[in-house]
């Protein structure tokens, strides 16, 4: 069974905003000591010199790996998790979190990065990266959205929906433009309401959109997760960490003091790697479910093979 993190922007004081190709390692070192085999680093949104930066390191990582021109002997086993059969978790690409987001629906990104959706944007965005970006998360309700995500779809890269106010029609016009998946499900976007579920509920009730879900104890009450794994079709949940430079490892109580929330309440990243996660709601849900959300789905996502 191969574990794969399809959203983490770091973990255990480094994360992809860096200068040094050593950090992104280093994030794949931490995931490989929690049994994850595989993960997509997740770019935040900034301008788009900063977020080409961001890509070039992770591409250099993944050049690296490739080559086996890394060999981790100054990793401290004892820092982190079980290092037994310890292997870094393997850089399989990029995660462009952005910058074609709803200001409205920001939560704690940078609103003054986020820009129009089009392709020249696209194109200056993405140059030399097209190798290496995996997916992009996009606001469909913003003029311009759908077109771009049909070409992003077009291009083989994964197109999600989040950080967004978009209505339940819109989501519904962003997946029949090529849109894949929803980007942790419930946060950061229109909230459900009974009469306009918005794309929360879109998410929730399409049975072939795939979801994110942050399952730590903070992003979602245990009863929406409970919610989500009652009314979803389970073979399109995937458990991510929405993990940050500050998530500690092992998971830690949480705290506004480890960076995981601002003054104003708002969560800045998730808490967990996914196998805790999971290890967690194991004891409460069938046990090969929750695997799966960690394992089958999300190579089902990325890969795109039949359920």
């Amino acid at each position: 069974m191969k574990i794969i993190d399809v959203h983490a922007h770091g973990i255990g004081g480094y994360d992809t905003r860096s200068s040094d190709v050593e950090h992104i390692l280093k994030i794949a070192d931490i995931f490989g000591s929690f049994g994850i085999a595989e993960i997509i680093p997740t770019v935040y949104p900034a301008t788009i010199k900063v977020m080409r930066k961001s890509l070039g390191l992770i591409k250099q990582a993944m050049e690296l790996q490739a080559s086996h021109a890394v060999l981790r002997q100054e990793f401290r086993s004892e820092k982190y998790g079980d290092m037994e059969n310890f292997k870094p978790a393997r850089i399989i690409g990029a995660h462009l979190e952005g910058p074609f987001l709803n200001p409205l629906r920001c939560g704690s990104l940078n609103a003054m990065t986020l820009i129009e959706p089009n392709e020249y944007n696209l194109e200056h965005l993405t140059e030399d990266f097209e190798d290496i970006v995996r997916i992009i998360t996009v606001s469909p309700e913003l003029d311009g959205a759908v077109s771009l995500i049909r070409k992003i779809s077009d291009t083989g890269v994964i197109a999600n929906m989040g950080h967004s106010d978009a209505t339940y029609s819109e989501a519904e016009a962003g997946h029949k433009a090529g849109a894949r998946g929803v980007t942790h499900l419930f946060n950061a976007m229109r909230p459900f309401h009974h009469r306009e579920p918005g794309i929360a509920g879109y998410g929730l009730l399409n049975k072939d959109i795939y979801i994110e879900v942050i399952a730590d104890p903070y992003h979602l009450h245990a009863a929406t997760i409970d919610l989500i794994f009652r009314a979803k079709n389970p073979e399109r949940i995937i458990i991510v960490s929405d993990s940050i430079k500050e998530t500690k490892v092992p998971a830690t109580p949480f705290s506004t003091a480890y960076g995981l929330a601002d003054q104003h309440g708002r969560l800045l990243g998730g808490s967990m790697t996914i196998t805790e996660a999971a290890d967690k709601l194991s004891k409460m849900h069938d046990q090969n479910m929750i695997m799966n959300c960690i394992s089958a789905n999300p190579e089902r996502y990325l890969y795109h093979t039949v359920a």
